[in-house]
């Protein structure tokens, strides 16, 4: 089996709701991050075998053979194919695996995975009522499956104030995770480490580098003075992740590619795993997906330099943090979707970007990715960078 290579990792900086790239149609949004791979790269875009791209709400402007409408949105010719996928929060690091998958096996040589979410032009959740609107139908949870987990639906808040109850997590420590979050995400843009992975968006007010979700004065008080999502729980938007829109992308290529087209790669996929378990607590997989991976990999835990665990919410990382007794200085080090923001879709690919680029900015060598994402399942993506 031959290997996979990340030759490219890109990412646009975050938008806030109704923010910097809210006048951006998402397939145009995505269409850059695929120009910005082709240019870096200076691959010839027709040697492109496949598009695949996560997005989590396909619906309106996200619908409609979305990846495709991305890559005719592009520079690329319409001889590349495209597929969007769905897995949740970690739809673009299944782009990844499925990228990498094909590389791997040697039916494919050079795959793009990408994710896209405009969370303000198509609303989170709003591809899951259209049975309030035209009464047909009840949604997604069918009646076999409330019955089989005794609920009426999952709720990713319900799932992140379990996680906290579980892992013993209160509110300070959820409120001094989301100030560091700011804290580090602000001190890295400060330091420059993301200008290598951000692709410049032109807006009304000139070119988009910058995300938007940070709080450069963030302080705990005023973290600490957000109401609560729910009274007598700990989760509060202030340490949750932001609403986002942006879009991201990684080339992966195998070995022939990088010898026949004189490529230079940035890092190697070391391991691909997915899990899946209670889809009522739902965000805690990372937490038991991680290890198998890890045994996979023919890795331990004190090996991994970087770790990128997406905060959807504080008590996710937080538990991940405690139960497998990680070190917190290796994670999340330029921040995380609390400050950064949490485009869905665009997620898993986001993180990559980060994760590859900050491993080389600090002269590290293993990084490991996971992600909750709903209905219970984990991805966790190892790599080496080179």
């Amino acid at each position: 089996m031959t290997q996979a290579y990340i030759v490219e990792a890109v990412r646009t900086a975050g938008g806030r709701r109704k923010g910097a790239l809210a006048d951006w149609h998402p397939a145009d949004l995505g269409a850059e991050v695929l120009n910005a791979l082709v240019d870096r790269s200076g691959i010839d875009p027709a040697t492109i075998d496949d598009v695949i791209l996560g997005c989590v709400t396909q619906a309106g402007e996200q619908a409609f053979a979305f990846a495709r409408n991305v890559v005719l949105a592009s520079r690329l010719p319409d001889s590349v194919p495209a597929v969007t996928i769905d897995r949740q929060c970690g739809s673009s690091q299944q782009a990844i695996h499925f990228a990498a998958q094909a590389v791997m096996s040697g039916v494919q040589d050079i795959v793009i995975a990408a994710g896209v979410e405009s969370m303000t032009r198509v609303p989170m959740f709003s591809n899951m009522t259209l049975h309030e609107r035209d009464g047909i139908g009840t949604g997604p949870f069918s009646s076999r499956i409330q019955e089989r987990y005794g609920v009426a639906s999952f709720s990713q808040f319900t799932g992140a104030e379990m996680v906290a109850a579980k892992y013993g997590l209160d509110r300070e420590a959820l409120d001094h995770f989301a100030l560091e979050s700011h804290r580090r995400a602000a001190a890295a843009t400060e330091a420059g480490h993301f200008a290598a992975e951000i692709v410049p968006v032109m807006t009304a007010n000139g070119a988009h580098t910058r995300d938007e979700g940070i709080r450069f004065d963030a302080t705990l008080e005023s973290i600490a003075s957000v109401k609560l999502l729910q009274e007598g729980g700990v989760i509060s938007p202030a340490n949750a992740s932001q609403i986002c829109d942006g879009a991201s992308g990684v080339l992966i290529v195998s070995e022939r590619a990088l010898r026949d087209l004189g490529l230079t790669p940035l890092a190697r996929i070391v391991n691909l795993t997915v899990t899946a378990g209670d889809p009522v607590i739902m965000l805690e997989e990372p937490v038991f997906a991680t290890p198998q991976a890890l045994r996979r990999a023919g890795l331990a835990l004190h090996e991994i330099d970087l770790f990128e665990v997406n905060e959807a919410f504080a008590s996710v990382p937080l538990a991940w943090l405690k139960a497998l007794d990680a070190d917190p200085d290796r994670l999340n080090v330029h921040g995380g979707a609390i400050a950064l923001g949490h485009p869905l879709g665009a997620s898993g690919t986001k993180l990559m970007a980060t994760l590859v680029h900050a491993l080389r900015t600090h002269g590290k060598r293993y990084g490991l990715q996971t992600m909750c994402e709903g209905g219970g399942i984990a991805n966790v993506t190892i790599i080496e960078a080179l």
